[in-house]
């Protein structure tokens, strides 16, 4: 017999800096100025992200492009296996992703890619806890979400390797 599930994302939609908690405007600010210094010669549309640890550190990185396209890294993997080189044993938070781009106003929030997310359950799995995602264009909204599995319900684990 077959029957439909039904997966649910909860996404709290901000309309500005001002309704946020300090510290994720300060994080955003952070990803930010990352954005702003981000390497994308190709693309021309950077991305930075901030990732708050335990500690109260803040780990910045931004998009790093290739001519050789499959070469390059997002900003979120750059700052996360930033973390895990100079911090391996300290929780991640938060992070939050902003973009910016030289030839179109980005005036929405920009979601991490598949990828990112995955890497980003890894972390979350790592932790045994969530990580708080904050999203912004260059302007306009900004969605948080609790947990990566919000963003990527069906992720891929290292509890799927063990089997039955």
């Amino acid at each position: 017999m077959s029957r439909e599930l039904e997966i649910k994302t909860v996404i709290t939609e901000f309309d500005s800096l001002d309704e946020l908690p300090a510290s994720d405007a300060a994080l955003l600010e952070v990803a930010g100025n990352a954005a702003d210094s981000a390497y994308a010669p190709y693309s021309h549309f950077n991305v930075g992200a901030a990732v708050l640890l335990e500690n109260g550190e803040i780990v910045p990185g931004n998009n790093q492009e290739n001519v050789a396209y499959p070469s390059g890294l997002c900003a979120e993997r750059v700052a996360l296996f930033s973390v895990g080189a100079h911090h391996p044993n300290i929780t991640v938070k938060a992070i939050a992703i902003t973009a910016k781009s030289e030839r179109f106003n980005l005036d929405e929030p920009l979601a991490p890619c598949g990828a990112c997310r995955q890497v980003m359950v890894e972390y979350e799995k790592k932790a045994g806890q969530s990580i708080r995602i904050i999203l912004r264009g260059q302007e306009g909204k900004i969605h948080v979400i609790n947990g990566v599995t919000d963003i990527l319900p069906l992720s891929f684990s290292s509890d799927k390797l063990k089997g039955k």
